[in-house]
C-alpha cells in the first residue's frame, strides 16, 4: 500500500500551479490543492469576497493570480517518468552520447593508442 501511495504522490506536481481542470482559469483549484483546503470552501470564500468588495480588489487579484501562476504540468504517462522524455531532453541526451562516442573513436583511432597498447602488453 505504501508503494502505491508513493507512486501516486510522485505524479502529483509540487508547488503552486493553476489547475488545468478548473472552472475559471483554475486559480481556486490550484490554491485549494496547494494549501490542502476544500475546493468548495475556497470557491465560496472567493465568490463572497467578490460580492462584498466588488471587482477591484478580488477580481483584479484573481486575474493577476491567473497571469502570475504557472499552469499545472502535463500529467506523466502511465509508465512514469522513466518512459517519458521531452524533445529537448532527448536531443541533449543524443548530443551527449554522440560527443562521447566521437571522443572514444578519436582515442581509439589515433596513432598513440596503437603504440600504447603494443608496449603495455
Amino acid at each position: 500500500m505504501r508503494q502505491y501511495y508513493q507512486r501516486l504522490t510522485d505524479r502529483v506536481p509540487r508547488g503552486l500551479y493553476r489547475s488545468r481542470s478548473g472552472m475559471l482559469l483554475g486559480v481556486c483549484k490550484g490554491l485549494a490543492r496547494y494549501f490542502d483546503f476544500s475546493l468548495t470552501w475556497v470557491r465560496v470564500i472567493t465568490v463572497v469576497a467578490f460580492i462584498f468588495t466588488g471587482f477591484w480588489p478580488v477580481g483584479v487579484l484573481y486575474l493577476l493570480a491567473a497571469l502570475v501562476m504557472r499552469r499545472e504540468p502535463e500529467p506523466l504517462p502511465a509508465g512514469g517518468a522513466e518512459q517519458f522524455m521531452s524533445p529537448g531532453r532527448l536531443k541533449r541526451t543524443y548530443h551527449n552520447l554522440e560527443k562521447r562516442l566521437r571522443n572514444l573513436e578519436d582515442a581509439v583511432t589515433r596513432r598513440e593508442f596503437d603504440w600504447e597498447t603494443r608496449h603495455n602488453l
